[in-house]
C-alpha cells in the first residue's frame, strides 16, 4: 500500500511538472527559437542613412506579434516587434496579423485544412476557452489584446481604424515622434467559420484588412499551399465584395494563382500583399509571378517584401532589396512596401529596431531619397487613405 502511494505521488509530481513545463516554459521557449534576428541592433550605418531614415514615415505590413504571449509595450529580450523597439526602428505603422490555424506538418506545397497546431499553442498560452475551439474567436481575442495593449499604453501606441484615425494620429506624430500606430489584420478567411456575416463582426472588432487564405485552401478561396489551389468560391466572392464595401483591404499574400486571378477581375479598390516574394529573384510556390505583380500595381495596390530567407532566396538586407529593385523596375517604387512576416515564426536580418539597414541597403541599391520615403511607408499610408472608412 505504502509502495502504491508512493508510485500515485510520484505520478502526480511528473505530472505537475510536465503541466508547469508545458503551460509556463515552453511557448516562451517556441517563441524565442523561430522568432530570430541575424543582426540585431545597434548596427552601423551611415550618417546619410540615417539622416534619412529619422525623416521617414515607416509602415510594415505584416507582423505576427499578437500570436505570442508577450507584453508589447516592454521591450522583449526575443521576437521581432514591441513597441519601444517600433519606436526605436521609427515605425510610424505596424500591421499586425492575425494567425487563427496552422497545419501540422506545414510545408509551402501542399497541406490539407484537417490539423491545426494553434490549438495547442492557445491552451499552453492559457488563452481563453472560447478561443481554443472557434477560429472567429481565436481572431476576436487577438483583437482584444491589441485594444487592451493601446489603452495602457498612454498613447504611446494609436490603434488605427478610420482615415480619420489616421489623419489625426499622423497630425500628432508630427509633433511627437515617441508615438507608434498598429491596425489589425487577419491571415485567412478560415475565421469567418463559413459566415459572410462574420466579416462585419470582424470589421466591428476593428479588422482592416484580410486575406482570403494562409497555408491551405479555405471556404473563401485556394491557397498557393493548399491540396486544390482553386479559385474563389462563390461565398468567396461575397467576402470580397463585403470587405470592400466596409472599407477592409483585400491581402493576397498566400493567395493560389486562380484566387489572385479571380479578386483581381473583381477588385474595385487597391488590393495588397502584406508579405511576399517575387518569381523574379526567388522563384517559388509562396511568391508572385511578374503578371501578379503588374496585376496588383494595377488595382493601385502594393507589394509587401517579406524578409525571410523563403520569401527572398537570403537572410541579409541585400535579398530584401534585390527584391525591392526587381519589383520597383517592373512597377515603379509606388508599388513596393515593407511586408516583414516580423514574428511570424521566421528568421529575419533584423529586428523592428534596426530598420535603418534597410534604408541605408536602399540607398546602397541606387534608390532616391524620394523612392525610399514611397517604399518605406508612404506606400501604404496612401492605399489606407483610399481604402479604410
Amino acid at each position: 500500500m505504502k509502495l502504491g502511494k508512493k508510485l500515485l505521488m510520484a505520478f502526480a509530481v511528473v505530472l505537475l511538472l510536465a503541466l508547469i513545463l508545458f503551460f509556463v516554459a515552453l511557448p516562451p521557449l517556441f517563441d524565442r527559437n523561430t522568432n530570430q534576428v541575424v543582426a540585431p541592433a545597434p548596427v552601423s550605418v551611415s550618417d546619410a542613412a540615417r539622416e534619412l531614415h529619422a525623416k521617414l514615415w515607416i509602415a510594415d505590413l505584416h507582423c505576427d506579434a499578437l500570436l505570442w504571449n508577450r507584453d508589447l509595450l516592454q521591450r522583449n529580450g526575443h521576437g521581432h516587434v514591441d513597441v519601444p523597439r517600433l519606436l526605436e526602428g521609427n515605425v510610424a505603422l505596424q500591421a499586425f496579423t492575425i494567425v487563427s490555424k496552422v497545419p501540422w506538418g506545414l510545408n509551402f506545397e501542399r497541406n490539407p485544412s484537417d490539423s491545426d497546431a494553434i490549438t495547442l499553442l492557445a491552451v499552453a498560452q492559457r488563452w481563453p476557452v472560447r478561443a481554443w475551439f472557434s477560429l472567429l474567436e481565436r481572431a476576436l481575442y487577438q483583437s482584444e489584446k491589441l485594444q487592451r495593449f493601446a489603452a495602457r499604453s498612454q498613447g504611446r501606441l494609436v490603434w488605427i481604424r478610420s482615415k480619420r484615425d489616421l489623419v489625426e494620429y499622423d497630425v500628432r506624430r508630427e509633433s511627437d515622434p515617441e508615438i507608434t500606430a498598429g491596425f489589425l489584420g487577419v491571415e485567412g478567411a478560415q475565421v469567418l467559420e463559413g459566415e459572410p456575416a462574420n466579416v462585419r463582426v470582424l470589421f466591428d472588432a476593428g479588422v482592416r484588412m484580410m486575406a482570403p487564405t494562409h497555408f491551405f485552401d479555405t471556404e473563401v478561396g485556394g491557397s498557393a499551399h493548399g491540396m486544390e489551389k482553386g479559385g474563389l468560391t462563390e461565398l468567396g466572392r461575397r467576402v470580397i465584395q463585403e470587405m470592400e464595401g466596409l472599407g477592409m483591404l483585400v491581402d493576397l499574400a498566400h493567395a493560389s494563382p486562380r484566387t489572385i486571378d479571380d479578386v483581381l477581375a473583381l477588385a474595385t479598390r487597391p488590393v495588397v500583399v502584406s508579405h511576399t516574394g517575387v518569381k523574379g529573384t526567388c522563384d517559388n510556390t509562396r511568391n508572385l509571378s511578374d503578371a501578379h505583380v503588374r496585376g496588383i500595381a494595377a488595382t493601385g495596390g502594393v507589394i509587401g517584401i517579406a524578409f525571410f530567407p523563403t520569401a527572398v532566396c537570403g537572410d541579409d538586407v541585400a535579398a530584401i532589396v534585390r527584391a525591392m529593385r526587381y519589383t520597383a523596375d517592373l512597377v515603379g517604387a509606388k508599388h513596393v512596401a515593407l511586408g516583414s512576416d516580423w514574428d511570424g515564426a521566421v528568421t529575419t536580418p533584423f529586428d523592428a529596431a534596426g530598420l535603418a539597414q534597410l534604408t541605408q541597403g536602399l540607398l546602397d541599391a541606387g534608390f532616391t531619397p524620394d523612392e525610399i520615403r514611397l517604399i518605406m511607408g508612404e506606400n501604404v499610408k496612401r492605399v489606407l487613405l483610399a481604402t479604410l472608412p
